[in-house]
């Protein structure tokens, strides 16, 4: 682990007492971050909304989680902030497929969704509400909204429990959650790891001496699937990658491949190395499938007869 998530999920001794000491911090973060979701105006955008959050800090499987339940749905728009991009506002990163722009103005997580969805629509944009409205325009029927849970919107409300969760029940500073625990009791799903969803991972395109190269959230979680490598490069989450860097550390261990998850490929296609990827799929309970396609329908069919009338 580095040293930040050692400290939310595996604290030495001074940083337990750290924590301790910025509670009255992680007092006030709690209580605004939970009057801010309960008190914000309250919005229906005529549309089946599908959020999918968490509490925790760091990666909780949530663009995965994404693509497995959004696959199942056509004329469909996914839509995520873009942590990472070089870009600002909202930006169209794919049409039904068609991707329109790339991963520098996109967010490495936006394209790795819109190559997985060739037939939904993805957007990008720090504000939810315009996103949603453009989504609307470009003709979705059901939208999908990455880490949604604080929106005040009208929608089905998924929260993701991960396995490993933070070694204090505390919000940010002192803990790694958002909000209190206690919010995982709102949701109108609660999926736990393990237990309603799991992570798949297979190794594509092996080679004998694979060098790690990763930029996710809690790249920890990935020691259960990883192989012998030569070595492990680990940049924080989102960070684009220093081509002359890369290959000089690819040269001087003799590695034959670059192992890496689909977002970290994004950002590799011009190095013109061999690239092996941790294909991460998620399986869910199919309850908890059934129960988005009865709210979708619901939905939907509410819709229809309000425009009918």
């Amino acid at each position: 682990m580095r040293g930040i998530e050692r400290y939310f999920f595996a604290p030495s001794t001074p940083q337990k007492i750290l924590a301790f000491c910025l509670l009255p911090f992680s007092v006030l973060y709690c209580a605004i971050a939970t009057l801010k979701r309960k008190f914000a105006r309250f919005y229906d955008f005529e549309i089946p909304i599908i959020s999918v959050g968490n509490l925790v800090l760091g990666g909780s499987g949530k663009s995965p989680f994404i693509i497995e339940i959004a696959k199942d749905y056509q004329e469909s728009c996914v839509i995520l902030r873009g942590f990472g991009r070089k870009s600002k506002g909202l930006k169209i990163v794919s049409i039904q497929g068609d991707i329109q722009a790339d991963v520098q103005n996109a967010g490495d997580e936006a394209i790795m969704i819109a190559k997985a969805l060739n037939h939904s629509s993805v957007i990008v944009s720090e504000n939810r509400k315009q996103a949603i409205l453009k989504a609307k325009e470009l003709g979705a029927k059901v939208i999908f909204l990455d880490d949604g849970f604080r929106f005040n919107f009208k929608k089905l409300n998924i929260l993701l429990q991960p396995k490993l969760e933070p070694y204090f029940d505390f919000c940010i500073p002192s803990g790694g959650y958002r909000e209190r625990k206690s919010a995982y009791k709102s949701a109108d799903i609660l999926a736990k790891e393990s237990i309603d969803y799991e992570r798949k991972v297979q190794l594509l395109s092996p080679t004998k001496r694979m060098l790690l190269l990763t930029a996710i959230a809690n790249p920890s979680r990935l020691d259960d699937y990883l192989p012998n490598v030569v070595g492990k490069i680990i940049l924080k989450d989102h960070s684009f990658f220093d081509k002359t860097t890369i290959l000089e550390e690819y040269a001087k261990l003799n590695a034959t491949s670059l192992l890496v998850t689909p977002k970290d490929a994004t950002k590799l296609e011009e190095f013109g190395l061999p690239l092996s990827i941790l294909h991460l799929e998620i399986k869910i309970n199919p309850a908890i499938k059934q129960s988005i396609q009865d709210y979708i329908t619901k939905e939907s069919q509410s819709l229809f007869s309000q425009n009918k009338a």
